[in-house]
């Protein structure tokens, strides 16, 4: 089977994209899959071959040209994070050519990388949230309100963004005019999410449908030398990453059953992540990542190990899965 995998984005998430790609490229099966590298960035769609060299991608039928020969793409790894990977542009392109792929359908995606609608949508079937609100880029606002609601401190995020970038916490209600500026210039640049700030302990879970139903990964702590799980904690080594969690074996039940639920509600396909904050006992989710990061840095290959599970296995069971539900 010729396998895509497609990295790149319109967004300031394209460095770990690539990192993510390069990943997932080393450790899919090559006995059973031919790996054709796909980036799609603001220049273009274009095919990288091994030895460097470039061509551009058919877009009326996902194939490329190598040396000479028509190759039809067969499947999509899709590993950008961020629009158009993670939003559910490139989904619906890809159901349109009727070509499978690694992560949840169009709709979901599209849910779930709005913050803001995604968490109100989850707090009305009974999980736990943040208070939040919502400001557009270069709309009106009254501080004040905001704050009554959300209270100080609290995190200004993109709504639609991912990898921690553009995220602030405001503790002083000056400071909310340009954490709001910041969170629109990144993400698609439209809205900002403002959240309560939740005091507790951060963790992440990973999931999965394997072929013998939902499997939950184990969940990771997160120690952040910096005030929060920042692009640059995340990314440089400025937090500790605990797998499997220092919590109890009730607390795991909970954040592990609530993963569990989250993602079957849903409907939810492929590999995903969710943030928590454990606040007195109980987990309360922050946002769900349909795209995960999949570089050496990145929690879900960590939590695979640990679990026994080799990150190849884990890519074909994904493609493997898909295949059949798809």
């Amino acid at each position: 089977m010729n396998v895509a995998v497609v990295e790149g984005g319109y967004s300031h998430e394209k460095v770990i994209s690539l990192r993510s790609s390069q990943t997932v490229i080393e450790n899919l099966d090559k006995s059973r899959f031919k790996v054709y590298r796909i980036r799609i960035d603001l220049e273009g769609w274009f095919y990288y071959s091994n030895d460097g060299k470039m061509g551009v991608v058919d877009k009326n039928d996902f194939s490329i040209q190598v040396n000479g020969e028509r190759i039809q793409l067969e499947y999509a790894f899709i590993m950008i994070h961020g629009t158009p990977g993670e939003d559910g542009k490139l989904q619906a392109y890809f159901d349109i050519l009727k070509i499978p792929y690694s992560t949840c359908n169009q709709v979901l995606s599209a849910l779930t990388f709005n913050k803001f609608l995604c968490n109100r949508f989850l707090s009305d079937l009974g999980f736990n949230v943040a208070e939040a609100t919502i400001v557009s880029k270069g709309a009106l606002y009254n501080a004040e309100e905001i704050v009554e609601k959300v209270g100080l401190p609290c995190f200004v995020k993109p709504a639609d963004g991912g990898s921690s970038f553009g995220v602030t916490k405001v503790k002083r209600i000056e400071e909310l005019d340009a954490a709001i500026k910041l969170a629109t210039e990144d993400g698609n640049g439209t809205k900002a999410l403002i959240e309560s700030f939740l005091e507790g302990t951060e963790v992440t879970n990973g999931v999965f449908r394997s072929k013998n139903g939902v499997k939950v990964l184990p969940i990771t702590e997160i120690v952040s030398e910096n005030e929060f799980f920042d692009f640059d904690a995340k990314y440089t080594g400025k937090s500790d990453e605990i797998t499997p969690a220092r919590i109890s074996d009730e607390m795991t039940e909970k954040v592990k059953s609530t993963t569990g639920r989250v993602y079957e509600t849903l409907g939810m396909t492929g590999i995903a992540r969710i943030d928590y904050i454990l606040v007195k006992g109980e987990p309360y989710l922050i946002e769900i990542n349909t795209v995960p990061g999949m570089s050496s840095e990145s929690i879900i290959p960590k939590m695979a190990r640990v679990e026994g599970i080799s990150l190849s296995d884990l890519l074909s069971e994904v493609i493997d899965v898909s295949l059949i539900e798809g």
